[in-house]
């Protein structure tokens, strides 16, 4: 049987790995295996914390309306609780956003369910 010699594919994968580790500090962006380690560690928490992003931007907009409703009054449970009975379909980062970006009009809207 043949030899089959790997260094066009080992270089290449290599290559693939050292270019993705490009920044890391140390080791971790020169030396293959210590790379290849820290390049697996980095896609696993890429992946969980595209989902945490979600979770922490809804933290964000939750902490921000309730904020803004506690001057006028209102706690964030009954704020929402008023929008669901007043049938009223507005998500939270819109109204963080109103909240910050136009005060006056968030007032208007906040006094109108009161």
């Amino acid at each position: 049987m043949t030899r089959v010699k790997r260094g066009n594919v080992s270089r290449k994968r290599h290559k693939k790995v050292l270019n993705m580790t490009k920044g890391f500090r140390g080791a971790a962006s020169v030396l293959f295996r210590t790379a290849n380690q820290r390049n697996m560690k980095a896609l696993k928490y890429s992946y969980a914390d595209r989902r945490k992003k979600k979770r922490d931007f809804r933290r964000l907009w939750i902490a921000r309306v309730n904020a803004a409703v506690r001057r006028y009054g209102f706690n964030y449970s009954e704020f929402m609780n008023c929008l669901k009975t007043s049938s009223i379909l507005l998500n939270r980062k819109t109204l963080a956003q109103l909240s910050i970006s136009d005060p006056d009009s968030f007032l208007q809207f906040v006094l109108s369910l009161a």
